[in-house]
């Protein structure tokens, strides 16, 4: 094997191990202060993160919430499994014992709520219209383009238990841990906020419904009652409720960003972090970092080679095409385009192992991935046209596929320039 096709496969495999949020939640749990009575948790790390809390001897009421195949062993705690990224009927039923065990909670309790990515779609409570026509929403919004906080305004106004109106539903001092995979780590955008304060109204998600064209009749009737003030607002920033909530970031992409680099440099390279914040089109963050690999070779600035590109956030596609795959593969599709001939290994991939609609966490891209691609006769505009960059990178043998990574932090971008 290549040795930087294997320091690129590595890299990867040594920044999750590192933010393993089992790992992270065990030293956790020793400090809270008082300790908690009851928890819940949701997300694509909730098993592990519940895996944690028994590693430190907790032993609670309570159970949490993940997406099908992503379960890990527990020893005291129920883990239930639903729809993702779109929710199903598991999902409803799950957000509703979700509120029925928080309301029976009493003022004297102190509920811990562990939040990971993927929460928006496994606590689904419709408010306003049906599953099926939730479920339509959905799809439409994630092939929209929009960005996730933008997405999550239109989900917290069509929802009982989303924008802060979990902790709205118990009288129980709260403390919530997150893992987060939305730049920035807003708390009111990670799994759409159920304990956080909603900055975000019914008018600002009919405003997304607008900017992205969906067309969903039931969610714009209710979001127009809600914006002409006949529906109860989300609870925003300074209501007195926050005062018994604490929301924590416990692991975020700049950790995941951070123990990349430190891989890279003990392997001798000279590592730029990017950014942890990085949005929009897979495209344009492809055309970004192609230029500055260009300048870089052609200048000297704003780096000298060889160095190691590191940047993380989370892209958008706009989907078209009727193709398979993701943002990390769609991004490195891209990059190759505008690179070139003049190619450089990469890496792009979900940490929480699914990329998009295909199974593969995100792919590697070679210097000579274009030569090797005609060689196949491969057309790699064909294949960005239809959106379908797992199947470019299918043909070359050049996915990563690493399963259930029971972990969620966004994405992780790796360029290596060399001499």
């Amino acid at each position: 094997m290549n040795k930087t096709r294997e320091l690129l496969q590595n890299s990867l495999l040594a920044a999750l191990e590192a933010t393993d949020p089992a790992r992270r939640l065990a030293v956790e749990a020793r400090r809270l202060e008082p300790e908690p009575t009851a928890v819940l948790a949701v997300g694509k790390a909730a098993g592990p993160m519940l895996a944690g809390l028994e590693r430190a001897g907790l032993r609670l009421p309570g159970f949490g919430v993940t997406r099908y195949g992503h379960g890990v062993p527990l020893a005291h705690f129920e883990l239930l499994e639903a729809g993702h990224p779109l929710p199903d009927a598991a999902s409803v039923r799950a957000a509703e014992r979700t509120l029925e065990f928080s309301r029976a909670l009493g003022p004297e309790d102190h509920l811990l709520v562990l939040v990971s990515g993927g929460g928006s779609a496994l606590w689904c409570a419709p408010w306003g219209l049906e599953l099926g026509e939730l479920q339509e929403l959905n799809r439409a919004l994630l092939a929209s383009g929009a960005t996730i906080a933008e997405i999550n305004a239109v989900r917290k106004h069509l929802s009982r238990i989303k924008g802060g109106r979990l902790a709205q539903a118990t009288p129980a001092r709260v403390t919530a841990w997150l893992v987060s995979d939305v730049p920035g780590d807003d708390v009111s955008t990670i799994a759409s906020g159920p304990t956080a304060p909603d900055p975000t109204t019914f008018a600002d998600a009919l405003a997304v419904l607008e900017r992205y064209r969906i067309n969903s009749p039931a969610a714009r009737t209710h979001l127009e009652r809600g914006a002409a003030g006949m529906l109860l607002e989300t609870p925003k920033p300074g209501d007195p409720l926050f005062a018994r909530v604490k929301n924590e970031i416990l692991l975020a992409n700049a950790d995941l960003l951070r123990v990349t680099a430190d891989f890279w440099e003990r392997e001798g390279w000279r590592v730029h972090i990017l950014s942890d914040r990085f949005e929009g089109e897979a495209r344009e963050l492809a055309r970004f970092h192609a230029a500055l690999v260009q300048s870089a070779r052609a200048h000297g600035f704003p780096f000298e080679p060889p160095f190691v590109l590191v940047s993380g956030g989370e892209a958008a596609v706009t989907v078209r095409g009727e193709g398979r795959g993701g943002r990390n593969q769609a991004f490195l599709a891209w990059l190759a385009y505008f690179l070139g001939p003049d190619g450089v290994w990469a890496l792009a991939a979900d940490s929480d192992g699914i990329d998009g609609n295909s199974p593969a966490a995100g792919a590697l891209l070679r210097p000579d991935t274009l030569a090797r691609a005609a060689e196949l006769g491969l057309d790699l505009r064909a294949h960005l046209d239809r959106d379908d960059s797992h199947g470019f990178f299918a043909e070359l043998g050049d996915l990563v596929v690493t399963g259930p990574t029971h972990n969620n932090l966004n994405d992780l971008r790796v360029v290596v320039v060399e001499p």
